[in-house]
C-alpha cells in the first residue's frame, strides 16, 4: 500500500463564487467543488475528474477560482514532489508505472473538495502491430485528417482492469462507459479525451437547466480501436477512434435502453433526438475553449437501435445527419 505525503498550499484567490449549484426544477447536482483547477489547459471545477497522463510527465498545477477569497488547499499525493512554480502555481510529475492515482485537494478543516484520478497511460509505440497485451488495436493513419491536428496519433493508451473500470473521471461518468464495445477480456485500453468529458458534464447541466430531469447521459458508444471501427463498416476519421466523440441519448422515464419521449407525444423516434441535438447546438455558440467545439449529428431509430445524437471535440464545427 501506497503511503499518502501530505502537502500544504496557501492559495488566496482574487474572485469568488460558483453559480447553479444545484437545478431547482430537477434537482440535478453539477458536481462543482468550489474551487477551480487549472491543470495544464484544462480547467476543472468538479469535486472529481480524471486526467490522462504519459508515465513521468510533468504537468503544472494551478488553483484559478475559489468560493473562499482566502483560504488553505491541501494537496495530498502518492510519494510524489510537489514543486512551487510561482503564485498558485506547482507543478507535479507523474509516476513512471501505469496504473491509476489519485491527487487529493482539501480545504483546511480537512474535508475533501475535489479528487484528480490520474491514470498514466501506455505510450502508444507500445501498441506494436496493432495489439497491446493481447488486445486488438488496430492501425491508425498515419497521415492527419485535419490542417488543426485532431487528428494525430494518440499519445497513449488507458489501461483498464477490472478494479479500476468503476473509477469516476467526471462527476457523472465512469471509466467503463467509455469502452470499445468488440469482445475482449481484462485488461482492455482506451483512448479518451479530457476535453470529451468537460463537453459531456456541460450538455448534461443543460439539459437539466432545460427543465429536462437528467441525472446521467446514456453512452451508446465511447471509443472505438481502428480494428473494430473498420469491422462496423464506419468512416476511417471517425473521431470515435481518436477518444473525442460520444454517441448518446438521454434515459431515466423508464430505464429501457432507448432514449426518453422528450417532447412528449407518446413516441420514441427523430423528434426526440431532435430536442437533444438543438441543446446542445445552442450551447456551441456559447462555447469560449475551441477544443470543445467540434461535430454533431442526430440519427433516427433503427432495428438495432433507438435515436441518438453524436457529439464530439474535434476543434472546428462540423454537422451531418438526416
Amino acid at each position: 500500500m501506497r503511503r499518502f505525503r501530505q502537502f500544504i498550499i496557501t492559495v488566496f484567490i482574487l474572485s469568488a463564487g460558483f453559480a447553479g449549484q444545484i437545478h431547482a426544477e430537477t434537482g440535478f447536482d453539477p458536481g462543482f467543488s468550489g474551487i477551480k483547477i487549472k491543470i495544464n489547459r484544462l480547467t476543472i471545477p468538479y469535486r472529481e475528474f480524471g486526467i490522462f497522463l504519459l508515465p513521468s510527465e510533468i504537468v503544472s498545477i494551478e488553483i484559478v477560482r475559489s468560493d473562499d477569497d482566502q483560504q488553505t488547499i491541501y494537496l495530498v499525493d502518492s510519494d510524489r514532489i510537489v514543486k512551487n512554480g510561482g503564485f498558485n502555481r506547482w507543478s507535479w510529475q507523474a509516476p513512471v508505472e501505469k496504473g491509476s492515482y489519485q491527487l487529493l485537494f482539501l480545504d483546511k478543516d480537512g474535508a475533501l473538495k475535489t479528487k484528480l484520478n490520474i491514470f498514466v497511460m501506455i505510450p502508444f509505440y507500445k501498441a506494436a502491430k496493432g495489439y497491446l497485451n493481447g488486445y486488438k488495436i488496430g492501425v491508425y493513419p498515419e497521415i492527419s485528417f485535419d490542417e488543426q491536428g485532431s487528428y494525430k496519433l494518440p499519445a497513449g493508451f488507458i489501461e483498464v482492469t477490472e478494479s479500476n473500470r468503476q473509477v469516476l473521471i467526471a462527476p457523472h461518468f465512469r471509466l467503463e462507459q467509455f469502452l470499445c464495445k468488440q469482445d475482449s477480456h481484462f485488461p482492455k485500453y482506451v483512448v479518451l479525451k479530457e476535453q470529451l468529458l468537460l463537453k459531456l458534464e456541460l450538455i448534461l447541466q443543460a439539459v437539466n437547466r432545460e427543465g429536462y430531469a437528467c441525472s446521467g447521459l446514456e453512452i451508446m458508444s465511447g471509443y472505438r480501436t481502428p480494428y473494430y471501427n473498420e469491422l462496423i463498416g464506419n468512416v476511417k476519421y471517425s473521431f470515435h477512434v481518436w477518444g473525442g466523440a460520444a454517441d448518446i441519448f438521454i434515459d431515466e422515464t423508464p430505464k429501457d435502453g432507448l432514449m426518453d419521449d422528450l417532447n412528449r407525444d407518446g413516441a420514441i423516434n427523430y423528434l426526440d433526438a431532435g430536442i437533444l441535438f438543438d441543446i446542445v447546438d445552442e450551447m456551441h455558440k456559447a462555447f469560449p475553449e475551441k477544443e470543445l467545439v467540434g461535430g454533431l449529428a442526430r440519427y433516427k431509430r433503427s432495428q438495432v437501435h433507438g435515436p441518438f445524437i453524436h457529439v464530439d471535440v474535434r476543434g472546428f464545427r462540423a454537422r451531418w445527419g438526416p
